[in-house]
């Protein structure tokens, strides 16, 4: 048998087939993780019951999505901070907790990029608990939630100017509204509104001549004439939300409204999410295969088909390496040798084997001792011609190389041998 000492050849545990299932698998899950990282689908919940373009709630704004969509618009919904540079008609709809620095910024940016809509947030909304009768908990879907009390943000008054809106809420029995050649009834008969203000423009009124929807005037900002024309405030979201678009003379509203504050009805419209804390991470896939990832991700690519290739190349078996130390007790003792000549202190072995060898000669002259003078006694008397153990035992202590110390040890091992002829 040629097989190499201490290898052993044995068959793999798992058989061709099952190791191309285990890599197809694999493979198939890895696309599958940068397929949703690609799309920013990593297993986060949009349809929270927030104030937003992806949520189905009543105060949500995912039908008006659909129906600028269905109407030939070409729709976004942005997860990226990027976004908020686009030249599209930009929708922001801002929590109740916003920070009014950070959002009079993005407007005042805005500015300069393209249109931009803010649309204020009204309602508390919260979901269905627990202890909801039965049949009304299976109509309930998935988003839904019910509507508290509504209240105007205190951000709004705090936003820079021109921005600054002073929201206020009033109740009207037949709430209504009025503006851009139309005229209906608002859902609910809780109303936010704003008083008239100098440098914003009133697009939607309600009864009592409150704003629904302003839109700014041309103002001059840090001293620079800056086109505030383009900036549209909605002060009351239930003329676009979920709740508001349940009548067909509010949505034909919404898409006016859209129009009005785009730059007309082929203008794409971006649906702002960041805001509401669902803006997506890195694209890995995208970064991936960009500069400078590029040459690196193709290096990958090649080696890891280098790499199957040979693994399903290779001839027979895989080779087994044996155990690192053999068994029995020769092994130990060669072992034990290597390991002290690896260290390079042989002559530590000179005393333990005198000891050994006194005590080996002296059982084999049938001695009780085995003290120097003893042995030297009876070997007088037995081989009254040979060198005592004494001079041997000294000569075998006093040596320094490994060869003196071999040839002093081989005296001592003569004793034994001549003994027992």
């Amino acid at each position: 048998m040629n097989a190499a000492i201490g290898q052993r050849r044995g068959s793999g545990p798992f058989g061709r087939g099952a190791v191309l299932g285990m890599v197809v698998i694999g493979f198939t899950a890895f696309i599958a993780m940068l397929y949703f990282l690609s799309t920013g689908d990593t297993g986060g919940r949009d349809n929270n019951g927030a104030a937003h373009a992806a949520a189905n709630g009543l105060n949500g704004y995912s039908a008006l999505v659909r129906l600028l969509e269905a109407d030939g618009y070409e729709v976004k919904r942005s997860r990226e901070m990027s976004g908020l540079d686009t030249p599209d008609l930009l929708v922001l709809t801002p929590p109740a907790f916003s920070d009014a620095e950070e959002l009079s910024k993005i407007v005042r940016d805005r500015a300069y990029v393209g249109p931009t809509m803010v649309i204020l947030p009204k309602w508390i909304a919260f979901g269905f608990p627990p202890d909801t009768p039965l049949e009304v908990r299976s109509q309930v879907k998935d988003g839904w939630v019910q509507l508290g009390d509504a209240y105007p943000p205190d951000w709004a008054e705090e936003l820079d100017e021109p921005f600054a809106i002073e929201a206020q809420i009033a109740t009207d029995e037949t709430p209504t509204w009025a503006g851009l050649q139309s005229q209906g009834e608002l859902p609910d008969q809780t109303v936010v509104g704003a008083a008239p203000k100098a440098d914003h423009r009133a697009l939607i009124v309600d009864g009592a001549a409150r704003r629904l929807v302003v839109k700014l005037s041309n103002v001059d900002m840090f001293d620079d004439s800056i086109d505030t024309e383009s900036v549209t405030i909605v002060i009351e979201p239930d003329l676009m939300n979920n709740y508001g678009l349940s009548d067909g003379n509010r949505a034909t509203l919404a898409m006016k409204l859209i129009e009005e504050a785009g730059y007309g009805r082929d203008y794409p419209v971006t649906f702002d999410l960041t805001l509401n804390g669902l803006g997506a991470s890195v694209n890995l896939l995208t970064l991936a295969f960009q500069p400078p990832f590029l040459a690196a991700t193709l290096c990958l690519i090649v080696a890891m088909i280098i790499v199957g290739w040979r693994s399903f190349q290779r001839f027979g078996p895989a080779v087994a390496d044996g155990p690192a130390i053999a068994f029995g007790k020769s092994r130990l003792v060669t072992n034990g040798a290597g390991l002290i000549m690896r260290a390079g202190r042989l002559r530590l072995l000179a005393e333990p084997y005198t000891e050994l060898s006194a005590r080996r000669l002296a059982t084999a002259m049938g001695l009780t001792k085995h003290d120097p003078d003893s042995l030297d006694a009876a070997l007088k008397a037995r081989l009254p011609r040979e060198e005592t153990f004494s001079q041997r035992a000294a000569r075998l202590r006093d040596a320094k190389s490994p060869s003196d110390i071999l040839r002093a040890a081989q005296a001592l091992k003569e004793l034994e041998g001549k003994l027992s002829k």
